[in-house]
């Protein structure tokens, strides 16, 4: 097991990387003063882990009930969200109530908000089971849940006391959602660490087969460089931004397709295809470190062609993005490989590379 220290003073937390933790107590240590503890999980979850978590749990002596949420983005809204309240407020919950999240992306994005909001703040653990939460959503204290006109838009900062992220979850991943989280460690790479990038290339076989040797790394890595960066911006007034290199793109792709008809990962891939080359417009990087973007993003099985709404919808949707400021959208590009900017791009050069990616 590899131990992380997400530093941030008074709330600072572990990440901790590696196999069979689920079962094991002493890492919940942070539910030993709850009153009670409410998993809160998904129908897809639930039957693997969901007995063996609460199991343990039980351990320290704790009541522990469990909250089943359909699977999918198209359920992280309003009303799955005041599930999770109306099964808090029905069964007794109070501010010494523990939440732990169980799934995915959404599970935990809904659970943090869900921890953020009841009775204004009570603690949550996140126990990631897909690549793309372990590596990426779980960890910096984003919460929230979708809006019909744009992704994330309403939500908190609101920090886990631990990431317990057991890799073996990894091994009942569909392709699919494998493939998904890759996305976020091909992210890492490109926005902050050049040789990361060149081991993910060199190691994409392992990866797409779910070596865990593969992953162990892969996600250490990527929590090392998340950890760093929101340490360094926990909320996301400057540097914290360029990790959503892909993003602006890929959130407008999945609010235009409709949530869940594309999985979060594959948005992000696509997006980050639009954003290589919007970074080669503006001469930042040349066509060939363009093209081995690219042609990594291809190697995890990622799409790279995306949907063709046309460059006024594209617009429109990114519109709606957190990064927009005074109504202009600031982009996230590659200022070399390894490294990232935010930059406000005029709007002829952006619709130039939505007409060349074949996005418009």
């Amino acid at each position: 097991m590899k131990t992380l220290e997400v530093d941030l003073g008074s709330r600072s937390y572990p990440i901790h990387i590696g196999t069979d933790l689920i079962d094991q107590a002493p890492l919940f240590s942070a539910c030993k003063s709850a009153t009670s503890i409410y998993i809160v999980t998904n129908t897809t979850v639930a039957p693997l882990y969901a007995q063996r978590l609460t199991q343990t749990l039980e351990k320290l002596g704790k009541s522990v009930r469990t909250i089943v949420l359909p699977d999918g983005e198209s359920y992280k809204d309003w009303k799955h969200l005041q599930l999770i309240f109306d099964d808090l407020l029905k069964h007794g919950a109070d501010r010494q109530t523990m939440l732990v999240a169980l799934g995915g992306g959404v599970i935990g994005d809904m659970t943090g908000f869900a921890a953020a909001s009841f009775m204004r703040g009570v603690r949550f653990i996140q126990v990631p089971t897909t690549l793309l939460a372990q590596v990426d959503s779980s960890v910096g204290g984003k919460t929230g849940i979708n809006h019909p006109l744009g992704k994330n838009m309403i939500g908190a900062f609101h920090q886990p006391v631990a990431v317990i992220a057991d890799l073996n979850t990894l091994k009942t991943l569909a392709p699919r959602e494998l493939s998904a989280g890759l996305a976020e460690v091909v992210k890492h790479g490109a926005i902050a660490d050049k040789d990361f990038l060149n081991w993910i290339e060199a190691n994409a076989t392992a990866l797409m087969a779910c070596d865990t040797e593969a992953m162990a790394y892969a996600v250490l890595r990527s929590c090392q460089i998340k950890s760093a960066v929101v340490c360094a911006d926990e909320r996301e007034a400057g540097i914290r931004a360029t990790l959503n290199f892909g993003h602006t793109f890929g959130h407008a792709i999945e609010a235009g397709l409709g949530y869940g008809k594309w999985l979060h990962g594959e948005a992000v891939g696509c997006g980050m295809v639009i954003a290589a080359n919007l970074s080669c417009r503006l001469n930042l990087i040349n066509q060939s470190e363009e093209a081995r973007l690219i042609k990594i993003i291809q190697l995890m099985n990622l799409p790279t062609q995306p949907p063709k709404f046309g460059a006024e919808r594209y617009m429109e949707l990114m519109a709606v993005d957190k990064k927009t400021e005074g109504g202009q959208i600031r982009y996230v590009v590659l200022e070399k490989m390894g490294q990232a900017q935010i930059k406000s791009v005029a709007d002829a050069l952006v619709i130039e590379t939505l007409m060349a990616t074949g996005a418009a």
